[in-house]
């Protein structure tokens, strides 16, 4: 089940840059093409691609050298975890949001247990089979685990029938989709991958399919208030 979805154009930037090293396009040592010229090639405005070359800094791919320009880092010297200084500010931000949407998604999933139909229940599951599946095929399914994530919650919350649910819900993921994507990204990767994980989402679905509102709520609770918690608990990102 494919699920599609908005990406960032920094985003896209920085992953056909990041193709094009793979491919041997760009290797380690060459210059990378100026922000003008890069400018032109994606057909972005030039602080687009500024955005882009800083999420590749940030993750070793590339090296600046004052006056000279930004360079293809050797192969050795990457890393996946090295953190931006904004991205504490955005790990604050989306543990925030959690805290926001517990309550909401809570009321959303007792709700759901009474008010859903089979044809509901069915979607729902196959967003859980979906993650299930995500993480059974590994790291590379990451975005696919967190879209079925957000799949499976939204379809809870329709299955709800209150549609102001439905509407504060979506204005809470678009807020993800739109300037926390690549963090809470990182945080599935980091903290959010797992069977353990996905024993708090299965807990859910069964309490929806048994039709037990109570059950529904206090599973939901407990995953949502888990999930802010291990996103506070990284060390990996701790205030500095």
């Amino acid at each position: 089940m494919k699920i599609d979805r908005p990406r960032r154009l920094p985003d896209e930037i920085a992953k056909n840059i990041s193709f094009a090293i793979e491919a041997g396009q760009l290797k380690p040592g060459d210059r990378l093409p100026t922000e003008q010229a890069l400018s032109d090639q994606f057909g972005v405005a030039r602080t687009v691609v500024r955005e882009a070359i800083s999420l590749l800094k940030y993750d070793g791919v590339i090296q600046s050298r004052r006056g000279v320009g930004a360079f293809i880092a050797q192969a050795g010297g990457r890393s996946a975890f090295r953190i931006s200084p904004a991205c504490f500010e955005k790990r604050k931000q989306l543990v925030q949001l959690l805290q926001l949407r517990t309550g909401v998604q809570t009321d959303a999933s007792a709700l759901a247990a009474t008010a859903r139909n089979n044809l509901q229940l069915a979607g729902i599951g196959g967003f859980l089979q979906e993650m299930i599946s995500a993480v059974a095929q590994g790291g590379d399914a990451i975005e696919r685990r967190v879209d079925a994530e957000f799949a499976f919650y939204r379809a809870i919350t329709e299955a709800s029938g209150n549609d102001y649910y439905v509407e504060f819900i979506g204005m809470i993921e678009s807020k993800i989709v739109e300037n926390l994507r690549s963090v809470a990204i990182k945080n599935a990767r980091a903290a959010e991958w797992g069977e353990d994980v996905l024993a708090e989402h299965q807990t859910v679905f069964d309490a929806i399919s048994a039709r037990d509102a109570e059950a529904a709520r206090i599973a939901t609770r407990i995953h949502f208030e888990r999930a802010a918690q291990r996103l506070t608990d990284r060390a990996d990102i701790a205030d500095l």
